[in-house]
């Protein structure tokens, strides 16, 4: 039974794209591995950008850079 955890930051990714997400990472499962569908968990956890660093500062910030 595969589980994936995708995480991402929380800046609107509307439940359209996470289905789609789901769906996607559920087949590339099925046609790689040869994985069961039926038996594949995918979760989306969303993160507060104060609370995702990258480079030693949280990505709050460096939104507000424009980076």
């Amino acid at each position: 039974m595969p589980y994936v955890n995708i995480k991402i930051t929380r800046e609107g990714a509307t439940a359209d794209q996470k289905a789609e997400l789901i769906a996607g990472v559920t087949e590339l499962l099925r046609r790689v591995l040869d994985k069961n569908p039926a038996t594949t968990v995918v979760v989306i956890e969303e993160v507060e950008t104060d609370n995702w660093g990258v480079g030693g500062e949280q990505v709050t910030q460096r939104r507000k850079r424009g980076l």
